[in-house]
């Protein structure tokens, strides 16, 4: 999460997103960042406006717009499965190192999740049902997009550096498997669907 004071903006760093290498390039700009520990790091709009946004406006007399990245729900599922392949993976309950990209989305499908496949909703982090979503999301696909809102509200130019990669791997579905990821993401579909 990065706070941008004089400009009364928050960037809130949805998981999987580029958000490290958002904080890299800004994080000398920023009145406030938070990046370790994870939890902190990816606050949700939600806890936003229940803990640091009441905060930030009795500090400040002023309102904060809150802003974000939202990666296409299925490419945002393979960019997990990939991450949790990484060898260093300190739990291995999370890790999901030899196991296809299609076991791991039935398992993201499963009530409950096993832990390898808990890894949230994008919907959930940024529109939360019946609760204020974030003011602006802007698509991952198109970060152009974002880096020109950035440079305009900070006034300056952006590099975005390429960090955080995680390793390539194979992400084909079963087709069955693609309807069932489908209907178990479908707040996350409308909702990335309704941003452009």
């Amino acid at each position: 999460m990065l706070v941008f004071w004089d400009q009364r903006l928050v960037f809130l760093a949805t998981p999987k997103t580029g958000s490290t290498a958002i904080a890299m390039s800004l994080e000398s700009l920023a009145s406030v960042s938070i990046q370790r520990p994870p939890v902190l790091k990816h606050t949700s709009v939600q806890r936003f406006h229940r803990f640091v946004g009441p905060y930030l406006k009795v500090a400040s007399g002023h309102d904060f717009t809150t802003v974000a990245l939202m990666r296409e729900p299925l490419d945002w599922l393979g960019s997990w499965f990939r991450y949790r392949q990484r060898e260093d993976l300190l739990d291995e309950n999370a890790s999901t190192k030899g196991m296809s990209f299609d076991d791991f989305a039935s398992a993201y499908c499963e009530t409950p999740q096993p832990m390898f496949a808990e890894v949230g909703s994008q919907a959930r982090f940024l529109a939360p049902e019946g609760r204020a979503p974030v003011d602006r999301i802007f698509c991952y696909e198109r970060i152009e997009d974002f880096v020109e809102f950035l440079e305009d509200r900070l006034r300056c130019e952006i590099h975005l550096p390429r960090v955080n990669v995680s390793p390539l791997a194979d992400l084909k579905l079963r087709p069955e498997t693609e309807r069932r990821v489908r209907k178990a993401m479908a707040r996350d579909i409308a909702l990335y669907e309704s941003l452009s």
